[in-house]
């Protein structure tokens, strides 16, 4: 369990995350996500507390140093070490060998491993910085905006590998995202902030169930592997639901359908 009362000149956010849950950070821009992040891993002050498996990481003033807390963060930034190669980045976090070259295989990444930072794209970049955030096996992983620079097919298939190592390591992910399908396909949760404040706190279903009926609104669609789905709003949940080509083309963002539900 992560707990957090926490106030800066940015953000007032009283929030309780469980141990194991995946939730998105989203918001306009300015809206204190990245800060919320970063006051969580230590690396930007705060007042109040944040406990996490019951142990204070900040207790009013007094905060635990960001290398004592379980945490792996990848940033906007990716904070690569330039003078180091890219398997070297990871070793330095943490000295094993083994998951280090795992991770890189899992990213596409395993034959630039000898290679700097500045010899590789800003997506590859983005990928290493992913890697190092979870060699570590930390706590809570914080990921930010950690899909933007990669084209859509690596995008969906590192959505894929986070969720394969949010569970065997049994972390507990926060992520901050705009992108409204990457959130339905990740998170279990999202958390909406305005001006450094809780506005939304949404579960996220992942199913459409029957009778009765009610509108929803259609906020996006996507096409995977050759098939056709549409996210619905629907009271504070986000809903997948699968439909024929056709309707797929002709449905709009905004538009109200009818579905069915369960009550």
């Amino acid at each position: 369990m992560l707990k957090l009362d926490i106030k800066n000149q940015i953000i007032d956010i009283k929030l309780d995350i469980k141990k194991g849950e995946i939730v998105a950070i989203s918001g306009d821009s300015g809206a204190g996500k990245t800060t919320l992040l970063r006051v969580i891993s230590g690396l930007e002050d705060a007042k109040g507390n944040i406990e996490a498996d019951g142990e204070f990481w900040l207790k009013n003033s007094r905060s635990l140093h960001p290398r004592r807390r379980s945490v792996g963060f990848a940033m906007q930034n990716f904070a690569l070490f330039e003078n180091m190669t890219i398997l070297d980045n990871l070793l330095y976090v943490e000295n094993n060998l083994e998951l280090a070259n795992r991770l890189l295989e899992s990213v596409d990444l395993i034959e630039f491993k000898d290679r700097y930072p500045k010899q590789l794209s800003g997506g590859q970049q983005q990928r290493v910085a992913l890697c190092r955030a979870v060699v570590k096996r930390p706590k809570i992983l914080l990921l930010d905006e950690p899909l933007s620079a990669l084209h859509s097919k690596m995008r969906l298939k590192l959505q894929k590998e986070i969720l394969k190592l949010h569970k065997e390591f049994n972390l507990t992910t926060i992520f901050v995202s705009h992108n409204i399908t990457e959130i339905y396909n990740m998170a279990n949760r999202v958390v909406e902030l305005k001006r450094g404040r809780v506005v939304g706190d949404k579960l996220i279903e992942k199913e459409i169930y029957e009778q009765p009926f009610i509108y929803a609104e259609i906020v996006e669609k996507m096409e995977s592997y050759g098939k056709y789905y549409i996210i619905l709003k629907i009271s504070d949940r986000l809903v997948k639901n699968s439909v024929e080509k056709d309707r797929f083309t002709r449905y709009n963002i905004g538009d109200f359908i009818k579905v069915e539900v369960k009550v």
